[in-house]
């Protein structure tokens, strides 16, 4: 009788630690206004701008989501997304917070054109080649930042963020370059600084065809990897301690967990994902299949909000990057509502907020008023003089 007892005091305690608390539905109740009061705040700017709220809505509706052709289209900016937000998450579960996801997008998608164009292999091998190379490179792109910071002590929040530009005018110079990636002149002609197109046996391909649904392999990869990375940092050793390095460094070295080594690593491959992110832009129909000085068109600053928004989770992230998808699809639309293309970033940054800053918020208050409550507890009682006497 004891041990049945036991086992189901055991019991009601695993529930009450899986059952959400009074706080949780606290900040989700916040939440929902915050996000209904981003929506609010979003139409009117657009109306102040000039632009009907309600054609506007309707213009993304037919941009993103009206048929299967625009969700073809949102799915296809859904894969690079959902890509540069997973490497998000693994450098934050660290605690080295990457934030030089745009230019490792471009150093992948560098060294994939490079790949795809100075290697003659035939058949699919060459796809894999190209996204192991552009995996490797921009892993290798974000392992400096750990480099300066194991040497030098330079933070690594700073140099991610700082090597992005370099990225840019790296990119710029390759594609500016006849000897290096810039397209072959024809005739006379005059050429572009781009790339030549990347061959066919370097594209990914797609299931479907037009004008119904399309999935293309980018998509598949990213919903793939999605599933491996939560599995990894959930379920495995390396996972619980790259989580013990994120919460507390001194403990898990005490603990004998190689902190610089482990967190270095994790940020080679939130680079790694970001330099796939970049193949999936370069290889994949959403774009000219030319590398380009703009070719990561802020896929990378849009990832690290998808993966803020997650709260940097693998699998919430996933319909986190479907709704920046179909802001990205369905933005080009709103141009012809007579919407600013720029009120598109602010929406995107408003509904940032809006996920992000209420669990932050709340959990301030409560710790302000937990504090409170220790120091009124805490204070002994006055007894009154004329009890005493």
């Amino acid at each position: 009788m004891n041990g049945r007892q036991a086992a189901d005091g055991t019991g009601r305690r695993i529930l009450a630690r899986l059952a959400p608390g009074p706080a949780n539905w606290r900040v989700v109740g916040v939440t929902i206004l915050a996000v209904a009061a981003a929506l609010g705040l979003s139409a009117l700017l657009i109306a102040v701008t000039g632009g009907s709220p309600v054609a506007s809505v309707q213009a993304l509706f037919q941009g993103s989501m009206a048929d299967p052709t625009a969700w073809s289209s949102t799915l296809l900016f859904t894969a690079p997304l959902l890509l540069v937000a997973l490497g998000v998450c693994v450098s934050a579960r660290s605690g080295f917070f990457n934030l030089g996801q745009e230019g490792q997008v471009l150093i992948g998608a560098m060294a994939a054109t490079w790949v795809a164009l100075r290697l003659a292999i035939p058949g699919p091998v060459l796809l894999v080649v190209t996204f192991l190379v552009a995996a490797l490179a921009a892993g290798a792109w974000a392992g400096l930042s750990s480099l300066m910071y194991r040497f030098r002590g330079v933070n690594v929040v700073v140099s991610t963020m700082l090597m992005t530009f370099l990225a840019q005018q790296l990119v710029a110079y390759m594609v500016t370059t006849p000897w290096l990636l810039q397209e072959s002149r024809i005739g006379t002609g005059t050429v572009s600084p781009q790339s030549n197109k990347v061959p066919a046996n370097a594209l990914l391909g797609s299931v479907g065809e037009y004008p119904n649904l399309q999935l293309n392999a980018g998509l598949l990869l990213a919903l793939a990897t999605a599933v491996a990375v939560a599995v990894v940092l959930t379920r495995t050793r390396w996972g619980f301690r790259l989580k013990m390095v994120g919460l507390n460094p001194v403990t898990a070295e005490s603990a004998g967990v190689r902190v610089a080594a482990l967190g270095g690593f994790a940020l080679a491959v939130s680079g790694a994902l970001a330099g796939l992110a970049g193949a999936v832009l370069l290889t994949s129909p959403v774009g000219t299949n030319r590398l380009q000085a703009g070719i990561s068109n802020n896929i990378g600053w849009d990832g690290l909000l998808v993966a803020l928004v997650a709260r940097n989770r693998p699998l919430v992230a996933i319909p986190v990057a479907v709704l920046f998808g179909v802001l990205r699809s369905g933005g080009g639309f709103l141009a012809a509502t007579g919407v600013p293309p720029f009120l598109v970033d602010v929406v995107k940054a408003l509904l940032v907020l809006a996920f992000v800053a209420p669990p932050v918020v709340m959990n301030l208050i409560s710790r302000r008023s937990t504090g409170r409550a220790g120091r009124i507890v805490s204070t002994p009682a006055r007894v009154p003089e004329e009890a005493v006497a």
